[in-house]
């Protein structure tokens, strides 16, 4: 595989496919500045005996698809890049995938596509425990617990968010939306910064 310098070099991602889904985790919410603050991003989960991950089915009675491209038009509109963005974005939302497996599949192929990051995708084909593996990072950000691993590295560097004015400053910890709608292609660069 050949990238352009402007790429991050080749790698193997494994995600854990044999667990069971964790609520009130980012495998179903993310978040976004938006210009009263952050806002959370949630897609709904029909709640059943089976929570395999892979067996999570997206729940489609409410209108969640409307309400948060409503949410990323608001929040956006004005950033650089957000128009060229959008479509693909409504798209991936709109194609109404029925699982949040595949949901998040098509959502992180379609990220890191946009990103300049060349990566093969591997589900796992066993659960192991957390800690179990080398380079193991499933519990290490959460969405109830203060993220402090860039700021620890010496990697914390903002980049320009819309409404970082307003804010008081940068805000961290939002969506690898918000970067790609403030930055567009370059948020290869702001990435291999850190």
């Amino acid at each position: 595989m050949t990238l352009s310098p402007d790429r991050v070099q080749a790698s193997r991602i494994f995600l854990e496919a044999c667990e069971n889904y964790q609520k009130q985790s980012y495998r179903n919410r993310c978040y976004i500045l938006a210009g009263d603050g952050v806002q959370m991003l949630q897609v709904p989960v029909v709640h059943r005996a089976d929570m395999s991950i892979r067996s999570v089915l997206v729940d489609y009675s409410t209108p969640w698809v409307v309400r948060t491209l409503r949410a990323l038009d608001a929040a956006y509109q004005s950033s650089a890049w957000y128009d060229y963005y959008r479509d693909e974005v409504a798209a991936l939302l709109q194609a109404k995938p029925g699982t949040l497996w595949e949901l998040n599949l098509s959502t992180l192929r379609w990220c890191l596509g946009r990103l300049g990051i060349a990566s093969e995708i591997s589900p796992t084909s066993t659960f192991s425990l957390p800690g179990t593996e080398t380079d193991d990072y499933r519990e290490l950000i959460h969405p109830k617990r203060t993220c402090t691993v860039l700021e620890s590295l010496g990697l914390e560097k903002p980049y320009y968010q819309v409404f970082r004015d307003r804010m008081g400053g940068f805000t961290p910890g939002m969506s690898c939306l918000d970067l790609l709608f403030n930055e567009g292609p370059d948020s290869i660069l702001w990435l291999k910064k850190i």
